[in-house]
């Protein structure tokens, strides 16, 4: 045997010891390596503060270009968009208006009112009455102006009215959406640069009516063509290329936001910090948004003059038609604050250290309340226990994938899914706890309450 501290011990297979470092090499190799964690965190933070930015200039972009794509290619969206318009009294005022005003510019009451001058003095009737018919020509046009506005206020506020309305915008609107697109069936087509409307179906109604009719050699007329140019123009094909622009832009620049978001919430040091500061900032930026149409709304009313529309009609055809605007912005609004409290109750501050253990208690005391009324979840409630932080997240995960799912989410149904998620969490806090889990005092006792984030 080779005795201890030989040669032997330093052989080939064994490495050389490196000598221990100094008290002045440590502490060198300290800082280095805290200077270095430094610069990491601080390439962090920048990157994930650029991508933020990014993400809260676009997030307004992204709202509007959606909004637009959804009315210019939405066929049903825009029908939603418009139809309440016809329903507005000050809209309906004008178009009484508008229309008496019409009716009655056709009717020539001054010679009405000359005719029967002349007919009265053809029958003899006294000068002073023959020379009062004139005069009668302005109570005649007050008159005549009253009865046509009644009627004519009769149709505008009718049910058929209304329906009238709806049935033309949504024709004009698929004719626009079928020349802009070239997709979908519609008369109106476009064909190159050139606008034509197809009118085959009424070549072939012609022709079966004049067979009923008896001309039986009508059958026989040759195909020809059966499209009418409407307009020619160097335009379309340009209206068309930017038409697939808005649809690409509205359908994935909000992903791209979410992306940034998500992103910039992965590469921040601090996750939780993180996710608070973007619900903020779009928050923020939602607001505006919404301050950014009030400023419009303003801007539009002052160009309208008021010989052209009234300003209460004009107020209300704008709120009509950006209502679905404002809309998805208070949506957001309400998403982001709703992120921004559900990220800051997952934190070490006081407040929301006080709301997780109220909502533990509260539901630990109905679990064991259920579990000495005899029913006991045993071990699904034990499991429920153990993966709480993992069923959490599902929840919250499946109520954001709902909301991300829904055709065109309101601020009340983000508030029902937010009441479902609350919901189901307390309903599987209750059922961990019902797992009456035996304590040192011999009472079920309620585990697992929420964790707060560490970053």
């Amino acid at each position: 045997m080779a005795p201890s501290g030989s040669s032997a011990s330093q052989g080939p297979d064994r490495p050389e010891e490196k000598p221990a470092l100094s008290a002045a090499e440590r502490a060198d190799y300290d800082r280095l390596r805290k200077a270095a964690a430094v610069r990491h965190r601080r390439l962090r933070y920048t990157g994930a503060s650029v991508l933020l930015l990014l993400a809260f200039l676009l997030a307004p972009l992204a709202v509007v270009a959606t909004w637009v794509d959804s009315e210019v290619s939405d066929t049903d969206r825009y029908v939603q968009t418009v139809q309440p318009i016809a329903s507005e009294p000050s809209v309906q005022d004008v178009v009484t208006d508008r229309l008496t005003n019409r009716v009655v510019s056709n009717v020539d009451v001054d010679a009405f009112t000359d005719y029967l001058a002349d007919a009265l003095q053809q029958a003899g009737a006294p000068p002073p009455v023959v020379e009062r018919a004139p005069a009668l020509a302005g109570p005649l046009k007050s008159a005549l102006t009253n009865a046509v506005s009644a009627v004519v206020s009769r149709v505008v506020t009718s049910d058929e009215f209304a329906q009238a309305w709806e049935e033309a915008n949504r024709r004009a609107h698929a004719a626009v959406v079928k020349v802009l697109t070239d997709q979908g069936s519609s008369a109106v087509q476009a064909r190159g640069n050139t606008i034509v409307l197809d009118i085959g179906t009424v070549v072939d109604n012609v022709k079966q009516r004049l067979v009923d009719a008896g001309f039986e050699k009508a059958a026989n007329i040759p195909e020809v063509d059966q499209t009418v140019p409407l307009l020619k123009t160097d335009k379309l094909q340009e209206a068309q290329g930017w038409m697939r622009v808005l649809d690409i832009v509205g359908t994935w620049l909000p992903v791209v936001v979410l992306a940034l978001a998500a992103l910039a919430i992965w590469a921040a040091p601090a996750h939780r910090v993180a996710l608070m500061s973007a619900a903020i900032g779009i928050g923020v930026m939602m607001i505006v948004l919404l301050i950014g149409l009030a400023v419009m709304r303003r801007v539009y009313l002052d160009s309208v003059p008021p010989t052209t529309l009234p300003e209460d009609a004009a107020a209300d055809i704008f709120d009509t038609f950006v209502r679905f605007l404002r809309q998805s912005a208070r949506t957001f609004l309400v998403i982001a604050v709703i992120t921004a409290l559900a990220a800051y109750l997952y934190g070490r501050g006081r407040g929301a250290r006080a709301v997780r253990s109220g909502a533990a208690r509260s539901t630990g005391a109905a679990g064991r309340a259920l579990a000495r009324s005899g029913l006991r979840t045993g071990s699904t409630g034990h499991w429920l226990d153990t993966h709480r932080g993992w069923t959490t997240g599902v929840v919250i995960a499946a109520g954001a994938l709902a909301l991300a799912l829904w055709n065109y989410p309101t601020p009340a149904s983000v508030a029902l899914v937010l009441g479902i998620v609350v919901l189901v969490l307390a309903i599987l806090g209750v059922l961990a706890a019902a797992a009456d889990r035996a304590g040192p005092d011999g009472h079920g006792t309620a585990t697992g309450t929420a964790k707060p984030l560490d970053r």
